[in-house]
């Protein structure tokens, strides 16, 4: 039999509330033992701590629009979609609809956006200073954790060009689509029928509301400067060129079509920029000037300005696509051309430089100063969440009821 746990202002804790939880982490960890008590108790005292800033962020009048809740929801379904295959799957193993489990969840997505827009507010903008970090460290110097292994890593990385004319072929046919749909035709069934967009060609395109800064930037730009039912010239992102078709619009949000003609590599795209890559390798073996080629023909913005580097990472933050090549890697090593695909439909390679391990040890600030700082500044916003929490508890009503 289900039963209310506690009550926090207008909101209740079910037990099958916790029970629920329990089991989602047992399922997603074996080590998990859904029946522990002080395990219990720990999710309990969590869920009162969100009801007691949702009751918060409503009495301060903080708002969620329904296109974020519609956003965050788009984004839980994409990952379940990835997690299960397909809707149809999604629907088999949640035995509801996509539509009923988007009803039910609405309003747990609701009160999460609440809550952590208050906690946004409250933490988001906290900032420290040297002071505070020296500070941090002279109090807490025992207890910090040693810094482990780290590895200064480097990357020089080269997206697959395509061929000109395949590009162009590209273009042509989303030219001519275009015009054939300003002649009469509907958008709905030139989606269905050219867009490469597999997801969305069988419901014409339709993306739904989207809210801002979820879309390549080109797009987005594209998109919003369109007023309803205007139709796009084509519009070049990392997955080919679009045909856009605005069909509401809001400030911050916005429901389109579109119709995707992507634009295809070979194999000879492939091979010529793995081989482009192989001889930027020689060079920098040669020469130990790999610095100064990233800086020259890196194509990753983010790390192109720092001669490639991407940071002193220990294995475990290393991203996983490559990790087990920074292994084999002595120092000074550089590997040969890897396959690089972090951007969808947008295939790389890059090289990867190690230029130096760093043995664990204990932090000082003059080596380890961010890694210092990063957990100072946790320190401070979890003390200064704490405080608020504690707040809040004596501000508004709560009771476990026995």
């Amino acid at each position: 039999m289900d039963k209310v746990l506690a009550v926090v202002g207008n909101e209740v804790i079910l037990l099958s509330d916790v029970r629920g939880q329990l089991l989602m982490m047992a399922q997603q960890d074996p080590r998990v033992n859904p029946d522990d008590p002080k395990l219990f108790q720990e999710l309990l005292d969590a869920l009162i701590n969100e009801k007691l800033l949702i009751t918060k962020a409503v009495e301060d009048s903080i708002v969620v629009t329904d296109e974020q809740i519609e956003a965050r929801w788009q984004a839980f379904l994409q990952t379940l979609i990835q997690q299960f295959g397909s809707e149809e799957r999604v629907e088999q193993v949640y035995k509801k609809s996509i539509n009923r489990i988007k009803f039910e969840l609405r309003d747990d997505i609701r009160n999460k956006l609440l809550s952590a827009n208050l906690v946004q507010q409250l933490i988001g903008n906290v900032s420290i200073t040297p002071k505070e970090v020296e500070e941090f460290f002279k109090l807490y110097r025992d207890s910090i954790p040693k810094v482990p292994d780290t590895y200064e890593i480097y990357h020089l990385v080269k997206y697959v060009d395509v061929r000109q004319d395949e590009k162009k072929r590209a273009l042509e046919l989303a030219r001519s689509v275009r015009d054939s749909i300003l002649n009469g035709g509907a958008f709905e069934s030139f989606a269905a029928r050219y867009s490469q967009d597999f997801a969305t060609s069988s419901k014409g395109g339709d993306l739904g509301w989207v809210s801002r800064g979820k879309f390549f930037p080109e797009f987005e730009n594209a998109a919003f400067s369109l007023e309803s039912g205007d139709i796009s010239r084509p519009v070049e992102t990392p997955f080919g060129f679009h045909l856009i078709q605005v069909v509401e619009k809001k400030k911050d949000a916005i429901h389109a079509r579109h119709i995707l003609f992507k634009i295809s590599q070979s194999s000879d795209d492939y091979e010529r920029t793995r081989a482009f890559l192989d001889s930027l390798r020689l060079v920098a073996i040669e020469q130990n000037n790999f610095s100064e080629l990233a800086r020259l023909h890196s194509d990753d913005k983010e790390t192109r300005g720092f001669g490639g580097l991407i940071g002193r990472l220990p294995m475990n933050e290393l991203p996983s696509n490559f990790r087990e090549q920074i292994k084999q890697l002595k120092d000074g090593g550089i590997s040969d051309p890897l396959s690089y695909n972090v951007v969808q439909n947008k295939p790389a390679f890059h090289i990867i430089y190690k230029k130096a391990t760093i043995p664990e040890h204990y932090a000082t600030l003059k080596q380890d100063y961010e890694y210092i700082s990063n957990i100072a500044l946790d320190h401070k916003k979890m003390k200064i969440y704490n405080d608020y929490i504690q707040k809040l508890r004596k501000e508004i009503y709560w009771e476990v009821k026995k």
